[in-house]
């Protein structure tokens, strides 16, 4: 039995209203009836008040501790209906361990596996009419833990609270999947050596954000980052990991060493590649290595991965003084392969040979 107790809502929307909203969902602009949350207080009180309520604002005092010091850590993983009728998600106890782990470094308390995993099962169980059915359509889920303490003062929030919502999403490539240009930023970094690349908080995003700008000033949909000790290796995009596939078949990826979130969808196809016998290398990978390599053909081709998009062919690098094309700026075959795989997983088409589906209703 779940620990989360539903209160309905009194008015959701109507059948045809939310048939209406699920034939063309848009990311992250429409949400479902419900939301799952907990909340969690100092001295002794611990997690506690586990409910499936209404979706709808949160009233909070102006002075909470997320406004003034940005404590504050999120997920996002989907939910997807397959041919069956059934509903899905992928590896959500991998989110849920990372969600730990980005819980720690924020000095947040750690939220039980079980009640993550819970969270979202009670959340889908009532709000399974939301889950869209149309071809790469799914349900984005985006678990989140704030501190809602009423106090300006820096030390940890000794009151949190963590909310689950719902947003039906479309496909992401609506016109099928389609190589991005990304814009080398070398002069702004996402993350540090000790500090908070390695865990899924805003001020990540909130810090990459001018970086976006700049790719979209210099006609490129993304952005990439290189290391802040040195500015000459690659990292990660502003919502992605990327790869590397060599010639000869390789795939070559940055190493997750605390700088670089770790993502479930960059594990999940680093998998794949190994089950077909190809070789994998996580290290470090120089920028001036990786233009050199695509200009001489030595790099084939270059892939982002992440839960919105699962993989992003990438088309073009550019920066100050290169403008480079990967291949021949088509998406690559290991790459669409790849692509096909992992979805075809998720959607329930193939075989899961790894146990990483999870039923929620």
């Amino acid at each position: 039995m779940s620990r989360f107790r539903l209160e309905p809502h009194p008015a959701p929307i109507s059948p045809a209203e939310r048939e209406a909203l699920l034939e063309a969902p848009a990311f992250g602009t429409v949400f479902s009836d419900h939301m799952a949350q907990a909340t969690w207080r100092a001295g002794g009180a611990g997690w506690h008040d586990h409910k499936v309520v209404p979706y709808g604002p949160i009233s909070l005092s102006p002075a909470a501790s997320v406004f003034h010091y940005a404590q504050e850590i999120f997920e996002g993983l989907k939910a997807y209906r397959w041919e069956d009728g059934s509903i899905h998600t992928f590896r959500p106890a991998a989110n849920a361990e990372r969600f730990t782990r980005s819980a720690r470094r924020l000095a947040f308390p750690e939220l039980p596996v079980d009640d993550f995993l819970d969270s979202l099962g009670a959340l889908v169980g009532v709000d399974q009419a939301w889950v869209p059915s149309g071809p790469g359509t799914s349900l984005y889920l985006r678990p989140f833990m704030f501190a809602a303490e009423p106090f300006i003062g820096v030390r940890p929030s000794h009151l949190v609270s963590y909310l689950v919502i719902a947003s039906p999403v479309g496909a992401y490539f609506k016109g099928g999947v389609a190589p991005v240009s990304i814009w080398v930023d070398q002069e702004h970094h996402r993350a540090g050596p000790g500090g908070t690349g390695a865990a899924k908080c805003g001020g990540n995003y909130a810090a990459s954000l001018v970086s976006q700008e700049l790719a979209y000033a210099h006609g490129c949909e993304q952005v990439l980052f290189l290391d802040a000790a040195t500015s000459s290796r690659i990292e990660e995009l502003g919502g992605m990991n990327v790869m590397v596939v060599m010639a000869d078949g390789s795939v070559v990826t940055p190493p997750t060493s605390g700088t670089i979130l770790e993502g479930v969808t960059r594990s999940s196809l680093l998998q794949l590649v190994r089950d077909r016998g190809l070789s994998v290398a996580e290290r470090p990978i120089g920028l001036e290595e990786l233009l050199s390599g695509l200009r001489s053909g030595a790099v084939a081709e270059v892939f982002a991965c992440g839960t919105a998009a699962v993989v992003t062919p990438v088309g073009r690098l550019a920066g100050r003084d290169f403008d480079v094309s990967v291949g021949d700026g088509s998406p690559g075959a290991l790459t669409m392969s790849l692509y096909e795989e992992l979805t075809g997983i998720q959607y329930g088409r193939r075989e899961d040979k790894h146990g990483w589906t999870h039923r929620l209703a």
